[in-house]
């Protein structure tokens, strides 16, 4: 038996079937789909949408297709930023343990722009080839993409054959039902404008598109008139989302992830998660899910949610979690929550009691990659500076954070505080960047001056497409790091090493990272062509430096710094997925400009 196969068995035997139970469907005669994740078994778990799909594609008798999985194995040979199979084997799916690349369909999520270069790297590693042009209707499967890495599809246009945009739980089971009519007859119309017409799909080869120099484009237009102009992101009530959708269907054996609240009551300029209308789960969903983790001895629940203090049932919700904890605690067994950020604002005494009370809980971030301790509570007030929070949209005021840190000291079970910054941010000066070394002191001294912590989390100031914000500058990435540095010096000499040294850290993003997604967030089709140059040069996307990136952009025409500027541009390079308000993105350009430009 191959590597891969034993590896399979093992993921088949240690996971645990949480959904309510379902007819198996008879694959004979129907469409074999293949969600591929680029991550390890158990955080593929965590990926709310395809997991969704998953269960949705196996459960629903009306959709023409079975579902399967396939993740980054362990016994998968790196070779660099590649991926290869062992030597004579091939890329397998986890339930059949068949080869990917006989799949009718594969779906591929991207959760950030900086990976996109993951695609190409599954592509490869199944033995599929990567452009859509290459691929062979019957002998090559329709590769699909989504996630919210790809809120701007342009840079992967040429190697997707669609994307499912927002929440595809319609769009995907009808890209299905099409998909297998034209199997079995194929008709006069091309399979990819059928596609094209189903709303929530985004079919890049639906699509021409006019250059412009430096990067972007000049025009779009449709290939057909009965391609639409536009496609928009689809977003169901929840009535219409699946219990998978809230609720893994699945579990490694150890951890289970429920997602009790979708989108954010707020709408700041900066970020999506404010897009779609906000929607909470069913309270009874969450509990009865509950009761089944209990019933399988599954000990470790990941409140996956960055606004989980927004769900109007979280004080019950964090109570049945608590009285489960109990029961296992009196078995000699330890019950683990990890949950989302919260904003400073929607902390209450209540919700940090049950907190306390639950005994055993810590954050999402640093559980999965700081190694802190638990017992953290993490808020994001963004920007040091009141006005500046304001004008991108943001509704956190500085005295609610001190609000909320009263709360936290007077719990007596907060031991640290992360603080999440933005930084670069057009509209910002010196002086906010050198303020929010003055509010992380701040922060930890209303905590109270024991064994405390401060973790200050700087992030850069992404133009995301999809966002009032998606037309504004960014800042040269390298740049950014010495304002982190400076940031960082700041607050050493502010409290002192000795302290600085016991009770605070800095973490700032990754230059390489922000390399990668200034030109993906807002590139055009050409930077796929970039991407594959690099990645077949064996350039690995975790250290690549402006100068390497900016040589590889130049020899298909691009300008690094195109990618940077404020886009004012009548069409952007996303056009066709872009439903931002013109006006309100000209509203915000011009209050920044007139705050940077004050003496």
């Amino acid at each position: 038996m191959s590597l891969l196969t034993q590896e399979t068995a093992r993921i088949r035997a240690d996971e645990i079937f949480l959904a309510d139970p379902y007819e198996p469907k008879d694959p004979a005669g129907r469409l074999r789909v293949v969600l591929a994740m680029p991550y390890g078994h158990a955080y593929s778990l965590m990926c709310s949408g395809p997991m969704a799909l998953y269960d949705l594609i196996n459960r629903d008798p009306g959709v023409p297709a079975v579902a399967e999985r396939a993740v980054e194995y362990e016994g998968l040979v790196r070779d660099g930023a590649r991926l290869r199979p062992p030597a004579g084997e091939a890329y397998r799916s986890i339930e059949s343990a068949a080869p990917v690349a006989g799949a009718d369909v594969l779906g591929v999520s991207v959760t950030h722009a900086g990976g996109l270069h993951q695609v190409l790297r599954l592509l490869d590693l199944a033995g599929i080839p990567r452009r859509a042009a290459d691929r062979v209707p019957g002998r090559h499967p329709l590769v699909v993409g989504g996630g919210p890495g790809l809120t701007n599809p342009e840079p992967l246009a040429a190697y997707l054959d669609a994307v499912a945009l927002g929440e595809a739980e319609r769009s995907v089971p009808e890209l299905l039902r099409v998909a297998h009519a034209h199997r079995l007859d194929p008709g006069p119309v091309p399979l990819h404008q059928q596609l094209a017409r189903i709303p929530g799909l985004y079919v890049p080869a639906a699509y021409e598109h006019d250059p412009a120099p430096g990067g972007g484009v000049a025009a779009v237009r449709p290939v057909a008139p009965t391609v639409p102009d536009r496609v928009h992101a689809p977003y169901l009530s929840v009535a219409e989302l699946p219990a998978a959708h809230f609720c893994s269907p699945v579990s490694d054996g150890s951890t289970a992830v429920i997602t009790p609240v979708l989108g954010c009551l707020h709408d700041c300029h900066f970020c999506t998660l404010g897009v779609p209308d906000f929607r909470q789960a069913p309270l009874d969903l969450l509990t009865g899910y509950i009761d089944r983790l209990e019933a399988h001895g599954i000990r470790q629940i990941i409140i996956s949610a960055p606004t989980f203090t927004q769900y109007r049932h979280k004080q019950a919700l964090l109570e049945h979690i608590r009285a489960y904890a109990d029961r296992a605690a009196a078995k000699g067994e330890k019950v683990t929550a990890i949950i989302g950020s919260v904003r400073a604002d929607e902390i209450t005494a209540d919700y940090l009691t049950a907190l306390r009370e639950l005994g055993d809980f810590g954050h999402l971030f640093t559980e999965l990659a700081l190694d802190r301790p638990r017992g953290i509570v993490t808020i994001a007030p963004e920007f040091a500076a009141p006005d500046l929070v304001a004008l991108y949209g943001k509704t956190l005021k500085r005295e609610r954070v001190d609000k909320a840190i009263d709360l936290c000291r007077t719990s007596g079970h907060v031991s640290a505080v992360m603080l999440y910054f933005i930084v670069g941010a057009p509209g910002e000066t010196a002086a906010d960047r050198h303020a929010i070394a003055d509010y992380a002191r701040d922060v930890r001294t209303r905590l109270g001056d024991g064994d405390t912590a401060v973790i200050v989390k700087l992030t850069q100031f992404q133009p995301t497409p999809g966002t009032l914000g998606q037309r504004l500058a960014m800042a040269d990435p390298d740049t950014v790091q010495e304002y982190v540095r400076q940031i960082t010096e700041t607050l050493r000499d502010l409290v002192g090493p000795a302290a600085f040294g016991r009770h605070y850290r800095v973490e700032g993003p990754s230059a390489a990272r922000m390399h990668l997604e200034a030109v993906c967030l807002r590139g055009d089709w050409r930077v796929g062509h970039v991407l594959e140059d690099l990645y077949d040069t064996g350039t690995d996307p975790a250290t690549i430096t402006r100068g390497r990136l900016a040589a590889a952009l130049a020899a298909h025409g691009l300008d690094y710094d195109h990618h940077l500027r404020h886009m004012d541009e009548p069409v952007l390079p996303w056009h066709t997925v872009d439903s931002v308000n013109r006006d309100a993105e000209q509203q915000l350009a011009n209050a920044l400009a007139k705050r940077e430009a004050r003496p």
